[in-house]
């Protein structure tokens, strides 16, 4: 048995029992949770903090880019469906503007180690483009040797110059949108997007340097089987990515107007998403992938798997993280940064954005300042989410408290997914089991305190 299945046990009736809906847990407390009387004046505040008692970690970029050429009917994302370049010129002059006002507000040093282009679709941006938003977020900070630098492609739109263009910048890691190779699924989403397309991109990025290559799949779209999806996984394994990442579709129509293009009879069952679930684990543990976590697989020697085997996976915004210690700066509309114990997050509309910064403004609208209690409860989150086990010893001497005492509602609370097999409670550790690995997130929701107070959870997915 290799070190991915020992990582791993699926069984579908526990599943069934305990997938509940529930928050991704990319921050505690969770975006829903944030208030606007955190506003940017909060934010500017912490940024001239952050360099208190002379600690200046290096930093976290990340850039929302939310343009699109066409529309992904199971997109949830925040964007932009325009073919018109005129809008990115004036978002990216926006941005620059950004870029300067928070690099203008931020103590400490602009050392960079992790930077990321999200979407939307980044690779919208022309060639200049993209050269002009580089250049800015050089002129304001400085990318050190070494840092992961990351980029969202949609092969559709990426030739090998493009390729090579994103290697010249600095880019060496990428993540390629595929979803489903199934040309019946494909029309069912409006993405049309071909085996060799994506083929040639990972060959690409191969051949210009970059160190890592993820592909993102989603299990749940109209249309998709057992046997459909596996042709899918036996077509993405022959191209050898370093990561997977294997998504729930959230079919939430009320929430996001494109869903509403997919028809909920097209979409499998429940059981036929876990049967095609199940199948994805089978053919990537056989193939040597390491389970990271939720719906994240690596190869052993890939840096997540590295970074969880030694302790030092993190978790934010852009998912799972070798680097635990960054402040995360986030420039563009919707985006969230985390400097010290904040979060801060931007205005959601163009217009917004460009009134915010035209008055010089932070284009701030929400936020929070993390309490005592939410320090203690993140720390656990993120020891569960990302390692499956919490040294009860480690959070009591690092906060103070009686952990029995303090979580003595919580702990009870454990106790049906301790006879389910999920967890195992003892005097110094919390661990979870094999068994209750896919459902992290329903264990970690025990420790959410705003989700104990609000039972309301319709706002959030499922967690399978």
């Amino acid at each position: 048995m290799n070190f991915a299945t020992q990582n791993l046990v699926f069984d579908p009736q526990i599943i069934r029992r305990f997938d509940v809906n529930g928050p991704r847990y990319t921050s505690y407390p969770t975006a829903d949770r944030f208030v606007e009387a955190f506003d940017a004046e909060a934010a500017k505040l912490w940024l001239h903090k952050r360099n208190i008692g002379g600690i200046s970690r290096p930093l976290s970029l990340y850039f929302h880019i939310p343009f699109c050429n066409t529309i992904c009917y199971y997109c949830a994302c925040n964007k932009i469906i325009t073919k018109d370049h005129g809008r990115s010129a004036k978002y990216l002059k926006y941005l620059a503007k950004e870029i300067e006002l928070q690099s203008q507000h931020l103590d400490g040093e602009h050392d960079v180690i992790q930077l990321h282009w999200g979407g939307g679709t980044p690779t919208f941006l022309s060639h200049d483009e993209m050269r002009q938003l580089m250049g800015a977020t050089r002129e304001h900070f400085r990318l050190l040797e070494g840092g992961e630098y990351s980029i969202e492609v949609d092969p559709r739109k990426v030739d090998d110059a493009t390729v090579a263009l994103l290697g010249e910048l600095g880019f060496n890691r990428m993540s390629v949108g595929v979803q489903d190779f199934d040309e019946r699924v494909q029309q069912a989403i409006n993405r049309i997007q071909t085996e060799e397309e994506t083929g040639n991109v990972i060959r690409a990025a191969r051949a210009n340097g970059f160190q890592s290559i993820s592909v993102d799949l989603i299990y749940g779209l109209p249309h998709q089987t057992v046997m459909g999806f596996n042709r899918t996984l036996e077509r993405v394994l022959a191209m050898d990515p370093d990561r997977l990442s294997i998504y729930n579709y959230a079919h939430l129509p009320s929430l996001f107007k494109p869903q509403r293009r997919i028809n909920d009879a097209d979409l499998p069952s429940a059981d036929a998403k876990l049967q095609i679930l199940s199948l994805a684990i089978k053919k990537l543990t056989e193939a040597g992938y390491v389970f990271i976590g939720m719906d994240h697989f690596a190869k052993p020697d890939d840096e997540l798997a590295v970074a969880q085997r030694q302790g030092r996976l993190h978790r934010n915004f852009q998912g799972y993280s070798t680097y635990a210690d960054c402040d995360m700066l986030s420039f563009g509309i919707s985006s969230i940064s985390k400097v010290g114990p904040t979060y801060s997050q931007n205005v959601k509309t163009m217009d917004e954005y460009y009134d915010r910064l035209d008055a010089g403004m932070l284009p701030v609208f929400r936020g929070i300042e993390l309490n005592a209690d939410d320090i203690l409860r993140r720390s656990i989150i993120q020891a569960l989410m990302c390692h499956f086990e919490l040294s009860i010893e480690s959070i009591e001497s690092a906060h103070l408290i009686d952990f029995r005492k303090y979580f003595a509602a919580e702990l009870e609370d454990l106790k049906a997914m301790e006879q389910a097999g999920l967890v195992r409670v003892s005097k110094d550790w919390i661990s979870v089991l094999p068994p209750g690995r896919m459902l992290v997130r329903a264990i970690s929701m025990v420790f959410d305190r705003y989700l104990r107070a609000d039972r309301q959870r319709t706002r959030y997915s499922k967690v399978i």
